[in-house]
């Protein structure tokens, strides 16, 4: 069982957490936006994003087109909030950025769909 499928089913992490994380390690760039709700918010360390077209347009330049794959390293519940540590791995330009390269995506789940993601250090 790849490490994602293994992790996400020992964790029992919401659906669309998992299904965000599985379309991201796999490539599966045409599944990714339907773990997002329509009005979601992405906030990319200081970028924000607003809206499923926003959102899927950053991640096919900056998801898919640089093949980014999540290890995950620690899943941590708060009220409200799933904060997923990841180290990340890619093709994208790592001038200045630490390595390994370790972000926490901080999830909030409503109705089945992730509602905000925020990606910081």
């Amino acid at each position: 069982m790849p490490q994602i499928e293994k992790f996400t089913k020992e964790l029992n992490l919401p659906g669309p957490i998992a299904s965000y994380l599985r379309a991201v390690n796999t490539g599966a760039k045409e599944e990714f936006p339907a773990s997002f709700a329509d009005d979601a918010v992405v906030v990319d360390v200081n970028r924000e994003l607003r809206g499923l077209d926003a959102i899927t347009a950053w991640a096919g330049a900056d998801i898919f087109g640089a093949h980014v794959h999540f290890d995950v390293l620690d899943v941590t519940e708060r009220p409200g909030r799933t904060i997923v540590s990841v180290k990340i791995d890619g093709t994208f330009d790592r001038t200045g950025l630490p390595d390994p390269l370790v972000m926490n995506h901080e999830f909030t789940v409503a109705d089945g769909k992730i509602t905000e993601l925020r990606i910081a250090f």
